[in-house]
């Protein structure tokens, strides 16, 4: 299947991300400097929060550029799977967070400070603004990217917690309610916490070399055995080289007991992959009926399922490499 994703030019993108970290990176020092003066918790909360978004944008800027890079001798697959391990990065600096926020709030929920609630309130005015026009600036860039989807859900969390810091500086402007900072840092804590472990196993799937979440590897199986000229399939790894790049390999028997057929199944099992699925890079090694595998392992190369139907025991011999 294939996927459609929204392209933004790399260079406005990067404008994109530059103008997110000074307004984060400005709203930080501000929020830092107001909760100490203020004696809020919940304004330094989200201040951490915005820090932790800063650093983020940060290392989700540097992993574009290197993303961009060609494969070299080094790097032969390129450089793009850096954008997966800097959102990997940033969840689980924002796990991190939300661990230690809950920490602090149940503290001080045990001995509530006094907290100036018009600097709360203001302060959290500005952070709402800010959050909201980054979140703004990475939305339409986040549905083709993982990496940018968690600056995305960074942002989105954070102006969703400035929501609350005004409601929490409002109360404790008319009520003087000096519980209700702390149980609002908690609050956005679990909010935090809730995003970050909803969203890390995307990247740590994509860095364990799974398959895509969205691709039945049974159907694309099941597919390739029903090419003409093909008997059975084994061996095969299908995982995400970047996270829009899908490779498959593996190894293909074929009906007969000679090579006339091989370059006819290979040209069709590759369109296929490519019509049906959107595999367009494949590795395919070709086998004969008669110098097959014998109940090879479907998944992988040891262990798993095996599927029925090689009948003898492979001779590397005779086998084609297609790569």
């Amino acid at each position: 299947m294939a996927h459609d994703h929204a392209h933004i030019d790399p260079e406005s993108g990067d404008r994109r991300v530059s103008l997110a970290i000074w307004a984060n990176a400005l709203l930080t020092v501000a929020q830092i400097v107001g909760g100490i003066f203020a004696g809020s918790l919940a304004l330094i909360a989200d201040a951490l929060h915005n820090f932790s978004d800063m650093a983020s944008l940060v290392i989700a800027f540097v992993a574009r550029k290197i993303a961009r890079r060609p494969a070299d001798a080094r790097m032969t697959f390129g450089y793009g799977r850096i954008e997966i391990v800097a959102a990997l990065i940033n969840y689980t600096t924002l796990i991190l967070v939300g661990i230690y926020l809950i920490y602090e709030g149940g503290m001080r929920m045990i001995d509530p400070p006094a907290v100036a609630g018009w600097t709360v309130v203001i302060l959290g005015g500005v952070a709402l603004v800010v959050d909201t026009l980054t979140a703004l600036l990475t939305y339409s860039m986040q549905k083709g990217s993982v990496n940018i989807r968690a600056l995305f859900l960074h942002n989105l969390s954070d102006a969703l917690a400035s929501v609350a810091v005004i409601f929490g500086g409002t109360l404790i402007i008319l009520y003087d309610l000096r519980w209700v900072d702390p149980a609002i840092t908690i609050g956005i804590a679990l909010y935090i916490l809730y995003l970050a472990l909803t969203e890390i196993g995307g990247p740590i799937r994509m860095l364990m070399l799974g398959s895509p979440p969205d691709m039945d590897a049974e159907a694309v199986v099941e597919a390739m055995t029903k090419v003409a000229g093909v008997r059975d399939v084994h061996h095969v790894h299908l995982w995400q080289m970047q996270e829009h790049e899908v490779a498959l390999d593996c190894h293909v028997v074929l009906e007969g007991q000679d090579w006339r057929d091989l370059d006819a199944v290979k040209q069709a099992v590759k369109k296929m992959l490519a019509d049906d699925f959107g595999i367009t890079h494949s590795s395919l090694e070709f086998e004969t009926s008669a110098n097959a595998h014998q109940d090879a392992a479907l998944f992988g190369h040891e262990g798993g399922p095996t599927r029925a139907g090689t009948d003898a025991e492979h001779n590397d011999g005779t086998s084609h490499d297609d790569r």
